[in-house]
């Protein structure tokens, strides 16, 4: 297998990427809807006896030292640590960053149908009687972003709010640890691959920015990505072979006879190399 070239590679994710961001801002939602169905979440895991999210979020509203740099983790890890880890599998592992790049693609594209089917209000958008603080816009004062998620000041209107349902904050986070528990070879990338995913978790439902339940879901979808992203590549690989068998340009075409060659006074041909052939007839009969 040809190894990926950089450029192409970096196209390829800035398409997708682009593509996913896009169709978040396109599939917005009914915030009426919407809101139903963060409420309908919260009243499930109260049954399930799995609401953490109120006691974690009033620890992040009340100790700053805790608060703001989840907020800045919330607002930014995700745009680095993935990235990074993906410059890593192809500098690093080569052999295993396609599978790998497929994987975390056909999960981000699955987690876009889910924000098209079940728009979710997050925590921080219910109302106050709910007992949630929106610790982003509490410690708006701290960072870049305002009042609406994890957008720059004035940019909050580029953003859906509703896409909370599955939280890919920490399914991209998963993914993230995987390879680095799978590929890492220190104790360290290993400690980090188990440590990130955790802490995304503890961060995005302290920020009030998703129920446990989106971050189930989250892991979800990057299992179900992981079972697609084979089949995806299948796909990709046959469209490949058809374009190229198509095209005219691929290699030459073999010597049909073999290297049977018929030689002048000769009814049956014989088997010789070409290199033979060749001396045979440029040397001279003595």
């Amino acid at each position: 297998m040809r190894k990926p070239r950089w450029w192409a590679e970096l196209s390829l994710i800035g398409v997708v990427y682009a593509a996913y961001t896009g169709g978040r801002l396109l599939v917005r939602g009914d915030e009426a809807a919407a809101v139903d169905h963060g409420l309908a979440i919260l009243r499930l895991e109260g049954l399930l006896g799995i609401d953490a999210e109120r006691p974690l979020n009033r620890l992040f509203t009340d100790v700053p030292a805790l608060g703001i740099p989840a907020d800045f983790a919330y607002a930014s890890l995700h745009y680095l640590v993935t990235p990074a880890v993906l410059v890593w599998l192809f500098r690093r592992r080569p052999a295993h960053y396609r599978a790998a790049r497929a994987w975390l693609m056909a999960a981000t594209l699955l987690g876009l149908v889910g924000f098209t089917l079940l728009p979710t209000c997050p925590p921080r958008l219910l109302d106050a009687a709910h007992g949630f603080t929106d610790t982003m816009a509490h410690f708006s004062a701290y960072g870049w972003w305002g009042g609406e998620a994890s957008a720059p000041r004035g940019l909050g209107g580029m953003t859906n709010q509703y896409a909370a349902m599955p939280s890919l904050h920490v399914g991209w986070a998963l993914w993230c640890g995987v390879m680095l528990w799978r590929y890492g070879r220190t104790p360290l990338l290993k400690a980090l691959g188990v440590a990130y995913p955790l802490l995304t978790t503890v961060v995005v439902m302290g920020t009030a920015n998703h129920y446990l339940l989106d971050a189930v879901a989250g892991a979800a979808v990057m299992g179900a990505g992981y079972l697609l992203a084979p089949h995806a590549l299948r796909v990709v690989d046959r469209l490949r072979a058809g374009v190229g068998a198509g095209s005219g340009t691929g290699e030459a075409s073999p010597v049909v006879s073999g290297g049977c060659e018929t030689f002048a006074g000769e009814h049956i041909p014989g088997q010789r190399s070409v290199a033979t052939a060749a001396d045979n007839t440029s040397t001279p009969a003595r």
